[in-house]
């Protein structure tokens, strides 16, 4: 089994340590959802499928913001209430980072899974 999300994601981590501006990380629909927030919160600028034979792969353009990200496992399950006391577990302060959470209406984050009342699964988080 391959978590093809924590490799996206580490792979984006790496490649932002060390100054490299674009990256190549395989392409699944749940990678698709998490660079979408991950652009719509400034974290990357801009992503693009490429199309091969065999499912392809998402070209990332980095933005220089990502400090740490990764995957949260298990994927613990979080009610609607308890989005501040998770967020406290992992994003260093108020305000700072973001939680992905995969909810029954999709993949958003914790904030908007606490503003929307739901609660969800972890998936990852980024900061």
């Amino acid at each position: 089994m391959t978590d093809h999300l924590a490799d996206a994601l580490n792979t984006m981590k790496t490649h932002e340590m060390v100054g490299q501006n674009t990256c190549n990380v395989a392409a699944t629909k749940l990678t698709e959802e998490v660079l979408k927030l991950l652009k719509e919160h400034g974290y990357v600028r801009e992503f693009k499928k490429v199309e091969e034979s065999v499912g392809g792969h998402f070209e990332v353009e980095l933005d220089g913001r990502i400090n740490d990200c990764g995957v949260i496992k298990p994927r613990f399950p979080v009610k609607r209430d308890g989005w501040s006391k998770t967020e406290e577990q992992y994003i260093p302060g108020v305000g700072v980072g973001l939680l992905i959470v995969s909810t029954s209406q999709g993949v958003m984050t914790n904030v908007d899974a606490e503003d929307k009342k739901i609660g969800g699964r972890l998936l990852a988080y980024i900061y």
